[in-house]
């Protein structure tokens, strides 16, 4: 079992300063699209494929090609378009595998839209619901042809959204830590506002 360490290199983005002055943002339709046509085009095929087709294995290996294509697309192209960030796993000389979390610099260049933004987390948080939906749903209904598929959506969108919600926090972030004090801010907040209002 190879040992996991987590980096945090806060800064990319910095070779294309060398290369081109700051320009205006710039909207990307097509990015935006893309991160969302291969994920909701798994759900709706996983949704319809049983009305249309009675072919399982047809079904399920273009299930598995849309996943396979959303989770490409999301960690290699509209996450560093959409929001400048990025992760990946490197493996060193020696074995050790390392997880690298980036962001865009906040001066760089290309700056994030907000309306890009809500998108791709919007869809980055959504649709991994879906698939947690159709987990219980194959588990109840006994339909146990469908969990592997399902599984592998599961895994597939919420690896995407565990990167990029460390990425978006810093990679050094322990979420639990972060969950911890959120909670406990947001108790202590009711609290404040029910003594206020005693």
């Amino acid at each position: 079992m190879q040992k996991q360490d987590s980096q945090y290199s806060p800064l990319f983005g910095e070779e294309e300063d060398n290369f081109r002055q700051k320009q205006p943002t710039v909207c990307r339709p097509v990015a935006s699209f893309f991160h969302l046509f291969f994920r909701t085009s798994a759900i709706v095929v996983y949704l319809l494929c049983d009305l249309f087709s009675g072919r399982f294995i047809a079904c399920m290996v273009t299930i598995i090609l849309l996943l396979s294509c959303d989770f490409w697309t999301v960690k290699n192209v509209s996450g560093r378009l959409l929001v400048g960030l990025r992760w990946w796993n490197q493996v060193d000389e020696d074995g050790k595998s390392r997880w690298m979390f980036e962001s865009r610099k906040a001066d760089g260049g290309n700056t994030v839209l907000s309306a890009e933004s809500q998108i791709f987390w919007l869809g980055l948080t959504v649709c991994p619901l879906f698939w947690v939906v159709f987990l219980f749903s194959t588990l109840f209904s006994l339909n146990l042809k469908w969990l592997a598929v399902v599984i592998m959506g599961l895994v597939l969108q919420w690896a995407n959204l565990y990167g990029y919600v460390r990425c978006k926090l810093g990679g050094k972030s322990n979420l639990r830590n972060i969950a911890t004090s959120y909670i406990g801010t947001q108790i202590f907040k009711q609290a404040m506002k029910e003594t206020s209002t005693s």
